[in-house]
């Protein structure tokens, strides 16, 4: 990405947008880019942004290039890193190689380390494929021990290259991602202290919302889609990072407004794939815990079902009273805790935001034109 792009994609997200704004730094590896480059993003961020306002930064990364200069970088900007790292080195290895086939779990165990060490914020990025799928509580307690109290699991889910209409040899088979989600779920709970997680799984803690009437802050978990955009390199938006292909290009970010391309009729269109279920699903008692699940993954399958919902009947019909139980509970906890206002939740929500209501709409399309 030139600074041309950058600079203009900085300046109209902090301009165009409301009270909090964040970026989500995403590659291939951003880190190649260095870190002038972010230092550079940073000061246009602090330039064009309006008093009162704050700004969110995440990087994902796998952690090979991390030296004290990063970590220091990082952690001055508060940046929040997403360190992709599987497990112990067994696991993390087994597909997790360079070009001459050596593993590479020591080098990433040194940047998670020093990362710690100088006070970033890390969060652990496992992804679940055919092998590490038996490890859920090795893997668990890998993280806990280490200190990465902060974990997202992401199932692999990729077409077979011969025959796109079903998943490649090493995504997570359904039947054993299911068991393993139940796994992390009894892991999760016994590690409570005082009726509150000690570790945070970011699918767990994103179902919560679900089961206590709230928009889930993950997008897989909503109704529809579209609540953010990506800029490309040559400054191309687009309505998904899974979905950068020339249906769903929008604009680009030199030619055009950024919240023009979010309001955008094409970018609506694509939002309302995600509620364009299938029968199987909109017969299903998950479906408002589940949404379908992300469109992405229901590409691959040959009748627009998640190839992953089998996973998901086995965890909600295992996990369903347990989070109904942590619901029942911290409904009472607030109902002895109102709010400031006299009781009355209330949330300060973009036109873009999900709404606060629960529906999984975006709040310029429910509640805000009920105010």
């Amino acid at each position: 990405m030139s600074e041309a792009v950058l600079k203009e994609t900085v300046r109209q997200a902090m301009q165009q947008g409301g009270e909090h704004i964040s970026f989500g730094w995403q590659g291939g590896e951003p880190t190649l880019m260095g870190y002038d480059f972010f230092h550079t993003a940073v000061q246009y961020q602090s330039r064009f942004g309006r008093p009162g306002q704050s700004v969110g930064n995440g990087l994902q990364t796998n952690g090979w290039l991390i030296d004290r200069y990063w970590a220091e970088f990082l952690s001055d900007a508060k940046f929040l890193v997403g360190l992709s790292l599987d497990g112990p080195e067994h696991i993390h290895d087994h597909y997790r190689r360079t070009m001459a086939d050596q593993g590479t779990w020591e080098r990433v165990v040194r940047s998670r380390d020093l990362l710690l060490q100088t006070g970033v914020e890390v969060n652990a990025l496992i992804v679940v494929n055919d092998y590490s799928v038996q490890f859920a509580k090795e893997i668990y307690q890998f993280h806990k021990k280490s200190g990465l109290t902060y974990m997202q699991f992401i199932p692999c889910m990729e077409p077979d290259p011969m025959d796109e209409s079903r998943p490649a040899a090493h995504s997570v088979p359904a039947e054993k991602y299911g068991a393993f989600l139940c796994t992390l779920l009894d892991l999760w709970l016994a590690d409570f202290r005082y009726g509150k997680p000690t570790v945070s799984i970011r699918w767990f803690d994103s179902l919560f919302y679900t089961y206590v009437g709230l928009p889930a802050p993950e997008c897989t978990l909503l109704e529809e889609c579209g609540v953010y955009v990506v800029v490309e390199h040559n400054g191309d938006v687009y309505s998904c990072d899974f979905f950068v292909e020339p249906e769903w290009r929008l604009g680009n970010v030199m030619q055009h407004r950024l919240v023009d391309l979010l309001n955008s009729p094409l970018q609506e269109r694509f939002g309302r794939l995600k509620s364009g279920l299938a029968e199987k699903c909109r017969a299903c008692p998950w479906l408002q815990h589940c949404r379908g699940g992300c469109p992405k993954d229901r590409r691959v399958g040959r009748d627009g079902v998640d190839p992953l919902c089998p996973a998901y009947e086995k965890f909600f019909s295992y996990g369903h009273s347990k989070l109904l139980k942590l619901a029942e509970e911290w409904k009472r906890e607030q109902a002895v805790q109102p709010a400031a206002d006299g009781g009355r939740a209330t949330a300060s929500c973009g036109r873009n935001d999900p709404c606060p209501c629960g529906s999984g709409k975006k709040y310029k399309n429910c509640c805000m034109n009920k105010q």
